[in-house]
């Protein structure tokens, strides 16, 4: 069987991937299969955490709008149903921004919320 000569192509990956595992720790930033493995676990996490954060971020939103809710009197569903019921179509980040910067138009949007939401019998 004669000798098979591959050229650059195996050298060029290999240099692709150590390229792309270059800051981590030990050898998984020389040796190629260790480098290799890393690198794809670190795709697959950067893949899953970019949809992840945006559930994160809802999730900070809806808190800091429920804490500013409630030092108004009402709670966080109430307040998000009023809003509904009065057309007003603003997403959680831009009201969890108005709780924190701009607390007068915050409140108005509580009090036209609290207008709007049906009385405890």
């Amino acid at each position: 069987m004669p000798r098979v000569k591959r050229g650059n192509v195996l050298q060029k990956r290999h240099k692709k991937i150590i390229k792309y595992a270059k800051g981590f720790r030990g050898s998984k930033s020389r040796l190629f299969i260790a480098a290799n493995q890393a690198v794809m676990r670190a795709w697959r996490n950067a893949y899953r955490d970019r949809k992840f954060k945006k559930r994160a971020y809802r999730s900070l939103w809806i808190t800091r709008i429920n804490a500013a809710c409630r030092m108004n009197g009402i709670s966080y569903s109430r307040f998000i149903d009023g809003l509904h019921k009065a057309g007003i179509t603003l997403n959680r980040q831009s009201i969890s921004e108005l709780a924190i910067k701009d607390n007068d138009a915050f409140v108005r949007l509580i009090e036209i919320a609290k207008g709007k939401v049906a009385v405890k019998a």
